[in-house]
């Protein structure tokens, strides 16, 4: 017994929970054109960035094994956590200014879950389905259906090597992959699991999962009731002018303000004239993610833009305006006819101030980043030891991270401190490229040195070339205990003294 459901739950699921599966056709307009510069020109960047070199590396290069990350030609080390935070805060912030003020545009246009089913594996279906070009369903009479969903199959996992690859590479680089790939997998065996993994979590998305992604799995479309308002740019239906929907009964019609006003007719009892919209129903075809925009805004909207092809090219053969569906927001399709919309919104003065602040935070961070990243940690245990010549020794270490790509040899030494000194086997130290090291050392300083227990000391980190820095380092010792000089009266009196 099949059980069906009331309402539709997804738009990819049937009534009765089965699996709705989306062939939408292609509406060709100015938006389809300029989708597909941008989705090309991403790809083209996706498969060229790891090729590009930046100073002696890829232009990105995550490098997890040796825990550097190359970016745009600067090297990021475990020790840029502060940089790291606030570019993560910075992305965050930056999604939510994007959002209140363009809808999901990043969806339809820029995100690779669309890039490359719309414009790589859908395009490669409809090929061998025979539908290039136009979309829809195959006919079901179609020759050699088998051959055809058989050669698709092969095609899109073959093509998925590709992307995978690509992708790979950005942790590995290049180089390194090219080696793999001519060597046997058994001579690389966890590596050959993670591309081979990869390519399969790939070829099941695109091949299978598709746009389910974005209505199941992707948490963004279901933040749209936090990250949109009233205000923000949405792909729209226009009501007022379309409805009530009809079929065509006039090759030309009424101006858009005429149509308003016979509209408002029916608010008086009147009855309404016939709305732009024919009820084609290509709106609905032609979305790739199978839903109805003239119901309003939904979480599966991906702002893809083909309605507003579709309708638009209806539009234009019924010599109509065009803009039944298009760009718009919630409050200028209810605004009443003369009334102004208010672009201001408290959102797009606080979230440009927020980021204002942490791009001059992060820039100032990043400016001042030397060669080497320098720490003074304490030992544990015992925080000094008073030795027996009378100074006070504390046990330290110095951690160098080599941020340079050569080995640098660094000196330490302790500045405008007289009477101390420091010991320790590795000074000069030697550290490798990337590398980071860590030594034992004691600053040795004398007891009158210290005061309420303790002492400022400043280390001063060199090359002795472009690089040096001055630490500040805090000595513990003793409390210096000072008796206060005994006055006449309390002045002990001498034996056999008359007081």
């Amino acid at each position: 017994m099949t059980l069906s459901s009331p309402e539709q739950v997804l738009s990819t699921l049937q009534s009765d929970g089965s699996r709705r599966w989306l062939k939408p056709r292609v509406s060709r307009g100015r938006f389809l054109t300029l989708r597909r510069i941008v989705a090309y020109f991403l790809m083209a960047l996706f498969f060229v960035l790891p090729w590009i070199n930046l100073n002696g590396h890829p232009a990105i290069f995550l490098d997890i094994v040796r825990r550097r990350f190359h970016i745009l030609g600067y090297t990021f080390l475990p020790t840029d956590t502060i940089l790291l935070a606030l570019l993560m805060l910075f992305i965050f912030v930056s999604i939510f200014l994007f959002t209140a003020v363009f809808g999901r545009l990043w969806c339809g246009w820029a995100c690779p879950q669309t890039v490359y089913l719309e414009f790589l594996y859908r395009p490669l279906e409809r090929l061998f389905e025979g539908t290039a070009g136009k979309g829809g369903n195959p006919a079901a009479s179609r020759a050699n259906s088998f051959f055809r969903k058989a050669g698709f199959f092969i095609a899109a996992l073959l093509v998925t090597f590709i992307p995978a690859h690509t992708f790979l590479a950005y942790f590995v680089g290049v180089d390194q992959l090219a080696q793999w790939m001519r060597a046997s997998p058994f001579q690389h065996p966890t590596a050959f699991l993670v591309m081979a993994v990869t390519t399969l979590l790939m070829f099941f998305d695109f091949y299978w999962f598709r746009e389910q992604l974005c209505l199941i799995a992707c948490p963004y479309g279901r933040f749209q009731s936090v990250l949109l308002d009233r205000f923000s740019t949405i792909v729209s239906y226009d009501k007022r002018r379309g409805e009530p929907r009809g079929k065509v009964s006039r090759s030309i019609a009424l101006p858009i303000a005429e149509t308003q006003i016979e509209n408002q007719n029916s608010k008086i009892g009147n009855p309404p004239a016939q709305g732009d919209c024919v009820d084609c129903n290509l709106c609905v075809a032609t979305c790739p993610t199978g839903i109805d925009i003239r119901e309003g805004l939904q979480m599966e909207c991906v702002n893809c833009t083909q309605c507003i092809d579709a309708c638009d090219t209806v539009m234009e053969k019924l010599h109509r305006p065009r803009g039944l569906i298009r760009y718009s927001s919630q409050a200028a399709m209810e605004k009443v006819p003369g009334e102004k919309v208010r672009r201001f919104r408290f959102r797009l003065v606080f979230y440009p101030i927020i980021l204002a602040i942490l791009a001059t935070v992060w820039t100032f961070i990043f400016i001042h980043k030397g060669d080497a990243d320098v720490t003074i940690l304490r030992n544990r245990g015992t925080p000094y030891t008073e030795l027996a010549s009378g100074s006070v020794a504390n046990p330290l270490r110095l951690k160098i991270t080599n941020r340079t790509d050569a080995a640098v040899t660094y000196q330490f030494a302790l500045e405008d401190f007289p009477g101390a000194r420091i010991d320790t086997a590795d000074n000069p130290l030697t550290v490798n490229a990337g590398e980071s090291k860590t030594i034992p050392f004691i600053i040795e300083a004398p007891a009158s040195a210290f005061h309420g227990g303790q002492k400022e000391a400043a280390l001063v980190i060199s090359d002795g070339h472009k690089f040096s820095t001055r630490v500040t380092v805090r000595l513990l010792g003793p409390f210096s205990l000072t008796m206060p000089a005994p006055t006449p009266a309390s002045q002990p009196t001498p034996q056999g003294a008359s007081p």
